[in-house]
């Protein structure tokens, strides 16, 4: 219980003295991995960010429970991808009380009124967005970043949510001016694409357990 406690603190409640730019990388990190690590640097330095933070969803509505380990663990498992300074997990949805993106963000702008936000998030979630509940008001509320993951780009940058969000479209080349943005503001950024999964690890952890092979 104390590094859930720890881990949580790396965030604060309420507000800052200075003004910061922030990227939001919100997910399940059931575990985290390197992709995830990959994608938090890549968006601290082309966005120019001071902070990402690694937020650990309680539970994602669009996912099964099944399989989810608890809360506790995958906040030490975005833990270890994260340094405790410019990449820093945190439990704080759990502590805002909200369940859905739309309500999360709302709060966080609330919270955190010096703070200049950046959500990010990967070309399979922008694929999904639009069954995400008030997925329009997503846009309206925080400007947001787009890395490429194998096999969805195509569809990503094709599909309903980027042709419905067109004219708020921004070249990657003001990706470092994102932060400050009126939204809706979204752009596609080019990156090294990782093709690790999540599911993928849990698998092979499984799978090794069943085998003998970790003890």
């Amino acid at each position: 219980m104390r590094g859930f406690v720890r881990l949580i603190d790396k965030v604060p409640s309420v507000g800052h003295r200075r003004r910061l730019r922030v990227g939001v990388l919100g997910g399940s990190f059931n575990p985290a991995h390197v992709g995830h690590q990959n994608v938090a640097r890549v968006a601290l330095r082309r966005l120019r960010l001071d902070q990402v933070w690694l937020m650990v969803s309680p539970g994602n509505p669009l996912k099964p429970s099944h399989g989810m380990a608890p809360m506790q663990d995958r906040l030490a498992s975005a833990g270890t991808i994260g340094d405790g300074r410019k990449i820093l997990a945190t439990a704080i949805e759990h502590r805002l009380g909200t369940r859905y993106t739309a309500d999360t963000l709302r709060a966080l702008r609330r919270r955190f009124p010096r703070v200049d936000f950046v959500w990010i998030m990967g070309a399979d979630n922008l694929v999904g967005l639009p069954h995400w509940r008030d997925w329009m008001d997503i846009a309206r509320t925080m400007p947001f970043v787009v890395l490429p993951r194998p096999t969805y780009n195509q569809r990503a940058l094709a599909g309903q949510a980027a042709k419905r969000l067109r004219p708020a479209f921004r070249s990657p080349h003001e990706a470092a001016a994102l932060a400050g943005m009126t939204p809706p503001a979204w752009t596609f950024l080019p990156a090294p694409q990782n093709a690790i999964s999540a599911t993928a690890l849990r698998a092979a952890y499984s799978g090794a357990h069943a085998t003998g092979a970790v003890r």
